[in-house]
């Protein structure tokens, strides 16, 4: 990207999916984290002794699911060669997608908003610092944006449980609908005439917008945005990485 409290919530190369649509979340902080979703619906859970320990130590039992004793190599051989599962796998449904009314009705504090970012693990990032920071949700558009998958999960390390996403058809009409909900549309960019402090933005609640890395911004959605910043980056380094911008962005708003 160019320069660019809560509540539980209702890529890999090879994505951990099931033929019915649910998928495999790995790793000890996201399956201890869905595990104590009551909004999850969990399928199954396979886990190694040590695991199961660690989890029974981060999330007492009894959980909702009887865990399903396996040796290492099973988890191996089931998810994506590069899956970091820690021994403990769980299958469950992927979460629903919230209401824009009913999200900025019972919610305070930012939303953030992410236009064409593809990565899931930067999606992941950016939903842990959405987490840290406050942050009421994250809207993506549907058609151009990371389906909820291990990677993503584990990136967010617990945070995909916490922090809603919203999937929008057409994200400039989400931008309008967060306008008429209140919320100032800040599109974060290197070529913003003022810096993210310099902004005035004490009192109001804000949607943070940022684009993919390399693209930033696509034309319509900065021309929605009420106004566009940057952030203070030193000039030897053209850009930041999009996780690392949001969390900067996130902290900058917290302080306010």
């Amino acid at each position: 990207m160019r320069q660019n409290r809560h509540r539980p919530r209702t890529q890999d190369a090879t994505p951990a999916r099931d033929d019915g649509g649910a998928v495999w979340l790995y790793g000890l902080h996201a399956v201890s984290a869905a595990l104590a979703n009551p909004a999850r619906r969990l399928r199954r859970l396979l886990v190694t002794r040590g695991a199961e320990q660690e989890l029974a130590e981060r999330f007492s039992p009894p959980w909702r699911i009887a865990p399903e004793p396996v040796e290492r190599n099973r988890l191996d051989g089931l998810l994506p060669p590069d899956a970091i599962h820690q021994g403990a796998a769980l299958l469950v449904d992927p979460l629903p997608s919230p209401q824009m009314e009913r999200l900025l009705e019972g919610t305070t504090g930012p939303v953030l908003v992410l236009d064409q970012v593809t990565d899931p693990r930067n999606v992941g990032a950016i939903l842990r610092s959405a987490a840290a920071f406050g942050a009421a949700a994250l809207v993506v558009q549907e058609r151009h944006a990371p389906a909820e998958t291990g990677a993503l999960a584990r990136a967010a390390s617990g945070a995909l449980e916490v922090v809603p996403i919203l999937r929008e058809v057409n994200l400039s009409r989400a931008l309008e609908q967060l306008k008429k909900g209140g919320l100032w549309v800040v599109g974060l960019e290197a070529a913003g005439p003022v810096t993210l402090a310099q902004s005035g933005l004490t009192g109001r609640r804000v949607a943070l917008v940022l684009g993919a890395e390399g693209e930033g911004l696509r034309r319509l959605t900065r021309e929605t945005c009420d106004e566009l910043v940057r952030l203070p980056i030193n000039a030897a380094m053209e850009s930041l990485n999009v996780s690392a911008a949001a969390a900067v962005a996130l902290y900058e708003l917290a302080r306010e």
